[in-house]
């Protein structure tokens, strides 16, 4: 029998060696695990990414309230505050509506229907209520000079000077007529007074216009219903005064 050379037995032990281990690396995967897991971004992180804004302009859209004018009646006064946010009626309400045994029952029958009507529609379109129609027809009156006040003051934009408003008073009677004020303000400054309503007729004419223009620089002087009533015209400044005073509660409030 045929031996075998020792030094070919050596380079047969040493090639199977070099296989071996060139065939265990050939089976080892091209990458780490764990450095490719490290590598790969947490599926939470992007999760985590802002979905918008931050609510900041919610918090700066505050609410005002507009009061519209006074709208006469056979049976009273119909006078509609709204609540605006963000051009947006939120709330409407009758702060004047007719008042009497039979103006009662028909006041409290329609307010309540045209406030919802005004908050459905966003406008003074709205349908009268049966059998109420001189409170909706006021109703409605009051509502539009509301809403044209809300516009005026949107109107422009925003701006760094702040934007002129108009706030009417209530009507205030005396025993010669209704006396209601109107203001212009910029800020917390009235820059405007005027009287939208005052005694007429007779001698009441010219005490009313002895009176108001008097009364509408005294206004804008003090920036204050605390002025003085002027002489002859005593009823009429009361009146003012009054309507004076609820315009601005309403201003600063």
């Amino acid at each position: 029998m045929r031996k075998s050379h020792p030094i070919r037995r050596v380079m047969l032990a040493t090639a199977a060696t070099v296989s071996g281990v060139v065939l265990l690396l050939s089976l080892k995967p091209a990458s780490d695990p764990a450095s490719a897991s490290a590598a790969a971004p947490p599926a939470a992180a992007a999760q985590e990414s802002p979905q918008g804004g931050s609510g900041g302009d919610q918090a700066s859209d505050k609410a005002g309230t507009v009061t519209g004018d006074a709208a006469q009646t056979p049976y009273g006064a119909v006078r509609v505050r709204l609540t605006v946010s963000g051009g947006k009626i939120t709330k409407a309400e009758a702060v004047e509506a007719p008042k009497g045994p039979t103006s009662d029952e028909k006041t409290a029958l329609a307010v309540p229907r045209l406030n919802q009507a005004a908050l459905a529609t966003q406008s003074a379109d709205i349908d009268s209520v049966s059998g109420a129609t001189y409170t909706s027809t006021g109703y409605k009156k009051s509502l539009q000079s509301a809403l044209d006040q809300v516009k005026k003051g949107s109107a422009g934009g925003s701006s760094g000077a702040a934007q002129a408003r108009t706030v009417t008073g209530s009507a205030e009677q005396t025993p010669y007529g209704a006396v209601q004020v109107r203001v212009t303000l910029s800020g917390k400054k009235i820059t405007k007074a005027e009287a939208v309503q005052a005694p007429k007729g007779g001698e009441s004419d010219q005490k009313t216009a002895l009176a108001v223009p008097r009364l509408n620089q005294a206004a804008l002087a003090t920036q204050s219903a605390d002025i003085d009533s002027v002489s002859g015209a005593t009823y009429t400044s009361t009146g003012y005064k009054k309507s004076l005073q609820s315009a601005l509660d309403q201003a600063g409030g």
